[in-house]
């Protein structure tokens, strides 16, 4: 049982982010990390000033600058949660005039200003008008208790952006592209197999968040399905009755270099870094509420794959341990018009939300793709 818990620990701490002290300074730690299963070697650290819209990624607006790329927070609501959002306009963006424009999910405990910022500020460089939002419940939008972590919710989430942008000035609402990040690409497939504003959907390292909670990482928590469907039922009954919520994944420490290098997969290993370290963000939660899991253990990304028929587009890296879930959603959609299963040689999960040669091969993918069939 130890080690089922370290290895769900690990998981959680992969998909999602840590939380930072309160009023903490929000700054990038960048640091070039090669890890192994038995070697962490730090190569560069240096420290960056907080970006003044607590992006951090590489290459993040700073400010505004008529004529370039541009970005606008907003806000909205979903079923009375505010819910908090970065819309991205290309350059030289004349209202007056119509654009493609691509919604953008992030993945599972991450957050509007990290991975998905990245991709929706690259996908604006190229002429689109994106839109990423943080999920009802987590970051910064509202709602309590804080980080349930339902598919539903997540799923509506998708809608709502596509709600939202459709309305935005310049925006073709016939030419509305859907791209999800790791646990918001599962997401994707599923808000697009009935979403047909979408005219074309792709995912990036996609996650299939329920098949994982039940089964855990590779099969590895198949033995303990019923015992954690019983614990979140209990978590369930508890917050009914007005009890302390129960989290899983509440991390307060960070995890050493040690530790990092024991941990059984590179998803865990580099998620760890990434969401620890070179890329945290203070609204960037690892825990969720453990009642989540009655709804996230039934969920399956993969299931209905039949009803897209939109264009689509599924990138993974040839690296990535989480490719299998990539494969087994590709293989069930059988009715998409234009499929295409991109792989970027040498790539990791998670080395696709930041490394630059990756992350250009991926964005230079998918603007070929939207450009097609948007």
């Amino acid at each position: 049982m130890k080690n089922i818990r370290i290895s769900m620990i690990a998981l959680t701490i992969m998909i999602a982010g840590f939380n930072t002290s309160n009023g903490q300074t929000l700054k990038k730690q960048q640091e070039k990390t090669t890890i192994s299963k038995g070697n962490v070697m730090k190569n560069e650290q240096k420290t960056v000033h907080a970006n003044p819209f607590t992006l951090v990624y590489e290459g993040a607006i700073t400010e505004n600058v008529a004529g370039k790329v541009n970005i606008h927070p907003v806000s909205y609501k979903i079923n009375g949660i505010t819910i908090a959002a970065n819309v991205y306009t290309p350059a030289n963006y004349n209202p007056a005039q119509k654009y493609p424009a691509v919604v953008v999910a992030h993945p599972n405990g991450g957050v509007k200003e990290q991975v998905a910022g990245l991709y929706a500020q690259r996908l604006a460089e190229q002429g689109y008008i994106t839109i990423t939002a943080d999920a009802a419940y987590q970051g910064g939008s509202g709602g309590f208790p804080r980080n349930v972590d339902k598919p539903a919710n997540r799923i509506e989430d998708i809608h709502a952006m596509a709600d939202f942008i459709s309305q935005y000035k310049g925006v073709d609402v016939q030419k509305l592209g859907l791209l999800g990040v790791c646990g918001g690409g599962g997401y994707s497939l599923n808000a697009a197999q009935s979403d047909k504003r979408f005219k074309s959907i792709a995912t990036l390292s996609m996650f299939n968040s329920g098949v994982v909670r039940k089964n855990g990482y590779v099969n590895s928590a198949v033995n303990t399905i019923q015992d954690r469907l019983i614990q979140a039922a209990k978590a369930r009954e508890q917050e009914a009755a007005g009890g302390e919520v129960v989290y899983i994944g509440d991390i307060k420490t960070l995890p050493t270099d040690e530790q990092i290098a024991k941990m059984p997969f590179d998803l865990y290993r580099e998620g760890t870094i990434y969401y620890g370290r070179t890329h945290a963000h203070p609204n960037s939660s690892g825990k969720y509420t453990a009642s989540s899991l009655m709804d996230l253990m039934v969920f399956d990304a993969s299931a209905n794959m039949d009803l897209i028929q939109q264009p689509l587009l599924m990138i993974v890296g040839s690296k990535a341990d989480s490719k299998y879930m990539t494969d087994e959603a590709f293989a069930k959609a059988i009715n998409a018009k234009d499929k295409e299963l991109f792989v970027i040689d040498g790539a990791t999960h998670i080395e696709t939300y930041w490394k630059p040669e990756y992350v250009n091969q991926a964005v230079d993918k998918l603007s070929k793709f939207y450009s097609k069939s948007l």
